[in-house]
């Protein structure tokens, strides 16, 4: 199995005077809730190995090297120079990026990579149809040629790095920050954005691409549940270790027939004998071909004649049997892209060749919170008070989506106890909150959230039920997802919205949705997205039906549907749809 692509590596240029902008540190400012190198970086966390320039930062952690120019603020190609050198043996292709752009996601680069195939070197425009040089994507064989060619690089622009095969690309969100009235413009652009009520696809990719990404380390992939790759994994040993017998059969050796010897190869046991021509061995499926062995009879087409020889048996196909050493992947070769969540498949193919840890990050840890004076999950009921039916089943629906649950509270209805929540909540990595995210007199999560100086980034969906969710990251990098007080509404915004969260936090790749038709999709859809129950439907046609009415206060109504539909505002019956295995 040959390996993949390598990822492309990464440069993200965080030096420079800002000579326009007083020669503040320019990618250290927060714009949109988070500083423009940490935009920057989320948008390539994806690909290979990150080298920033410029001045040292701490907050970086051990993922992301780390390197100077020779002579602080000489420029952009002084900057790549340096950011290549610390690559030392670089991917084929590198990834160049200011860290001036508020607006850049994952998106602009995945498209910048397409269209990277057959140039030298693919660079962004603006809207306006500027090109953005220092947002592009390079062969690093051309790129090292040219800064080799131009004997210094000290103070030289970036046009004279630019090689003549080159494409354009006019993308969105390319927009660079270089005087202060940039920045203004920015913030007020990403806080109106960040107030909006947003629709499931779009706040699912805010979450996968906005959220701070979990350290990596290095981990057992059996202990790793629920957790990403950091990096690829690649092959230790070859699989098959040796040449060996596909079926139980015998290993023959020559043209038949042959002289059937008294031993037997076995599975995990000694080695047979080698094989001289026309020599036969009785052989188990997994065993180790004897040296001189030409291929396996399988049992079904040999028989023993009456010279007590082995025979095939005539117009039986001719096959080897053998599977060669290293047919399904040699030493090296790639089994799983950084990305891939860790499980059993992973564990297993893995372990096929000999590996057993990786560079992981996650599983997320969680901490649910049930707010609300009126619920009590154990004891008597007192007057007013009602069963808290969905706290108890969450923990093992957050463990189905590869999320570990650290321990489960429960927060009574006071103006100020959610900062304590808030504040304390540097022993997980997802505080999943259910209720008080509406507008009402106990509902106090928005509140908390603007004290604790979190990073909004979800602040209401456009889904029904759902629409009060909101998702922040506080300043410690917790994520907190708020869920709507109601049992149906919370779990359905849960399941829909959890796996981009795990994403976001680990790098996990985004699993393809399961697709197909709804059959009578006409009678559930709204001016809005819904979120609904659904069963498969009967026939040969397939596809689900919904249910046109939900009672959102308890979940009795999914007791006996298979999952939940999320249906497009105005679709019509057929229309295709996302299902969400419950």
């Amino acid at each position: 199995m040959p390996n993949s692509a390598p990822a492309p590596d990464v440069i993200v240029l965080a030096g420079g005077r800002a000579s326009r902008m007083g020669g503040v540190d320019k990618p250290g400012l927060i714009v949109g809730g988070r500083s423009m190198l940490d935009t920057a970086l989320s948008a390539v966390s994806a690909l290979g190995r990150t080298v920033v320039v410029g001045p040292p930062r701490p907050g970086l952690g051990t993922g992301v090297l780390q390197t100077r120019e020779p002579e602080p603020g000489s420029g952009p190609v002084a900057a790549v120079a340096a950011g290549l050198a610390a690559l030392r043996d670089p991917a084929p292709q590198v990834v160049i990026l200011a860290a001036d752009l508020p607006f850049l996601t994952d998106t602009a680069i995945t498209e910048l990579l397409r269209r990277s195939g057959a140039v030298d070197a693919v660079f962004a425009a603006d809207g306006s149809g500027r090109p953005q040089y220092l947002i592009g994507v390079w062969r690093t064989e051309p790129l090292a040629a040219r800064l080799r060619a131009l004997g210094s690089v000290v103070n030289q622009p970036m046009k004279a790095l630019v090689p003549a095969n080159t494409t354009i690309v006019t993308l969105a969100g390319v927009d660079d920050c270089d005087t202060p009235g940039d920045i203004d413009a920015a913030r007020a652009t990403l806080e109106a954005t960040a107030s909006a009520p947003l629709d499931l696809e779009r706040a699912r990719k805010v979450l996968r691409t906005g959220l701070s990404r979990l350290a990596d380390r290095h981990a057992e992939l059996r202990a790793a549940a629920g957790a990403a790759l950091a990096a690829p994994l690649t092959a230790a040993e070859a699989l098959p270790r040796f040449d060996a017998s596909a079926m139980d059969g015998y290993a023959v050796a020559g043209a038949g027939p042959w002289e059937l010897r008294a031993d037997i190869g076995f599975a995990g046991g000694r080695r047979a004998d080698g094989l001289r021509p026309g020599e036969a061995v009785r052989i188990a499926t997994g065993a180790q071909v004897p040296e001189g062995t030409t291929r396996v009879l399988r049992d079904e087409f040999a028989r023993t004649g009456d010279d007590r020889r082995l025979h095939r048996i005539p117009d039986s196909p001719e096959r080897s049997d053998i599977r060669r050493r290293g047919e399904d992947r040699a030493p090296g070769d790639e089994i799983a892209p950084a990305g891939t969540p860790v499980t059993s498949a992973l564990v297993s193919a893995a372990a096929a060749v000999e590996v057993a840890a990786g560079r992981v990050r996650g599983p997320v840890r969680a901490r649910i919170v049930m707010t609300g004076d009126e619920i009590r999950s154990t004891g008597p009921l007192q007057a007013g008070q009602t069963r808290d039916s969905i706290g108890p089943i969450l923990p093992e629906l957050l463990t189905g989506r590869g999320v570990q649950t650290v321990d489960r509270v429960h927060l009574r209805d006071t103006s100020h106890g959610f900062d304590h929540v808030l504040a304390t909540a540097t022993d997980c990595d997802l505080l999943v909150v259910v209720g008080a995210t509406g507008g009402g007199a106990a509902d106090q999560l928005r509140g908390a959230l603007d004290r604790a100086g979190a990073r909004l980034l979800v602040s209401r969906l456009a889904l029904r039920p759902g629409g009060s969710t909101v998702v922040a990251e506080l300043p410690a990098a917790t994520t907190v997802l708020g869920l709507p007080g109601n049992p149906f509404a919370a779990l359905a915004t849960l399941l829909a919205l959890i796996p981009a969260v795990v994403s976001g936090r680990t790098g996990a790749l985004a699993a393809r949705p399961l697709l197909g038709p709804l059959r009578n999709a006409g009678e559930i859809s709204g001016t809005v997205a819904r979120i609904v129950p659904a069963r498969h439907a009967d026939g040969p046609r397939g596809g689900w039906i919904g249910d046109s009415a939900v009672r959102t206060a308890h979940l009795g109504g999914l007791v006996d549907r298979d999952g939940l539909v999320v249906v497009p505002p105005g679709a019509g019956d057929d229309a295709v749809v996302e299902f969400i295995r419950l």
